[in-house]
């Protein structure tokens, strides 16, 4: 007979292995390898020439080494990889390279980045065509906006790498490409990172914008960004807030003047005690800084609560967007309270991107170590005791890098397995990449968030 002692061991493991506190969410897509309907050829895609000149190589780079900055950009040293193997190879398509990082639904379309970690990535922007491949469980990637404008060694005008991409209000797709190639032990800066605006009506370029070396010194920080549009009336005075994990700063964007300033502040930095992390079989340390910013609920006078953290902390920070779109507020050796502390959100919280949604009020978090999705209702007040868990997943839903909510309450999570493609090897012969999908008011259900 099976002792109490092993009877409750068993019962906390499957508790920690799969967690549902709320309607859960549901799987809507999984692969054990990326495919594209366009995998390209090789003089489409040629490698990029480690002796061509980059667009502004040295100084930069030796500031970034002298302060040994590891983030979820790199691998240690000493580690060796599957995918590291073979970074000198010039076939366009290598399957086992190609991890996808970001996810965003916007009518009928799902957008899903790769970003050029490795060669072998054909498109780094992408989408899966909802109508038409919804029924297939593993569904190849098209091209976005074009299959040519993923060749960035066709045109200085083609995209590099993209992480995550967002729709604002005024149906435009907007990212950043870093204009960086990550190879291990090759990493290229071979174009000025760059904010991107596409029409989504007509799928045309609409804006690029470069920019300025003395705002950024490379793009390797940069994973995400959040969009201001005060209301679908008044879409050229969107402004675009960007964190910078790797520098520690907090970039704005202002449409209506072309310009951008940078903001620092101490709240960007990491948590020296939160930066340990075990993931997917996998023991390593981060300090990935200031990595996600969400805008609260809009009041009155137009004003938000800007949300924001570092990845490697359980903290949750507060800035009110009037603060951030004021240029002279940047340039401030002192910002008061204008900055402000939020709370914890408990241990072992740390978090890739998180989004509030208009509809519920609810804060949704994509947690690294929890291997799942938490909530926090933006009404209550912010402690651990007001945080609880949508779903969880330590085998299926390893590393979620990303989380949206598109236009109709839906959310959509991407897992993708990541700390073991840098530090292991992903088997290929199981699901590694996975999008999820809830309505929001079902994901809060049940748990303390309603």
């Amino acid at each position: 007979m099976m002792s109490r002692t092993v009877f409750m061991c068993c019962v906390v493991f499957l508790i920690a292995l799969s967690c549902v506190c709320g309607d859960g969410l549901i799987e809507v897509f999984k692969w054990k390898q990326m495919d594209f309907y366009n995998r390209g050829d090789v003089r489409a895609v040629r490698q990029p020439n480690p002796s061509a000149p980059v667009v502004f190589p040295g100084k930069y780079e030796r500031r970034r080494i002298k302060r040994k900055v590891i983030t979820s950009r790199d691998i240690l040293d000493g580690v060796e990889t599957r995918s590291g193997i073979d970074d000198d190879d010039s076939r366009p398509y290598i399957p086992y390279n190609n991890v996808p990082m970001g996810v965003t639904h916007f009518r009928g379309r799902l957008f899903v980045t790769m970003p050029r970690r490795r060669v072998g990535i054909p498109s780094t922007l992408n989408y899966i065509d909802m109508r038409r491949d919804s029924a297939q469980s593993s569904p190849k990637l098209h091209a976005y906006p074009s299959f040519e404008m993923n060749q960035f060694n066709s045109s200085e005008l083609n995209l590099v790498s993209v992480y995550r991409t967002t729709v604002d209000a005024c149906q435009r797709l907007w990212f950043i490409d870093t204009g960086m190639l990550e190879y291990p032990n090759n990493r290229q800066q071979i174009r000025r990172p760059s904010i991107w605006i596409v029409d989504l009506k007509t799928d045309r370029q609409l804006m690029r914008f470069d920019i300025p070396e003395e705002i950024v010194e490379t793009g390797r920080g940069l994973a995400s960004l959040t969009i201001d549009v005060p209301s679908p009336n008044q879409c050229d005075q969107a402004y675009a807030y960007i964190p910078d994990l790797v520098y520690r700063r907090l970039y704005v964007y202002s449409l209506a003047t072309d310009r951008m300033w940078s903001f620092e502040h101490n709240y960007f930095n990491f948590d020296p005690v939160a930066g340990d992390l075990h993931i997917g079989g996998q023991t390593f340390r981060w300090d990935d800084g200031i990595f996600s910013v969400t805008l609260g609920r809009q009041q009155p006078d137009g004003s938000r609560d800007v949300y924001f953290h570092a990845m490697a902390s359980n903290n949750e920070f507060v800035v009110s967007n009037r603060v951030l779109q004021l240029e002279s507020n940047a340039a401030r050796s002192d910002h008061g309270n204008d900055f402000r502390v939020l709370g914890s959100r408990g241990q072992n919280k740390q978090s890739t991107m998180h989004q509030y949604d208009p509809r519920t009020g609810v804060v949704f978090y994509a947690e690294i170590q929890t291997n799942g999705v938490g909530c926090w209702n933006s009404r209550n007040p912010f402690s651990a005791a007001t945080h609880d868990t949508v779903a969880a997943n330590a085998e299926t839903m390893i590393y979620p890098s990303d989380l949206t909510i598109d236009e109709d309450g839906t959310m959509w999570v991407m897992t993708n397995s990541m700390p073991i493609f840098i530090y292991s090897t992903l088997d290929t012969n199981v699901f590694n990449f996975r999008i999820w999908k809830q309505d929001t008011i079902d994901a809060k259900r049940n748990t303390v968030c309603e």
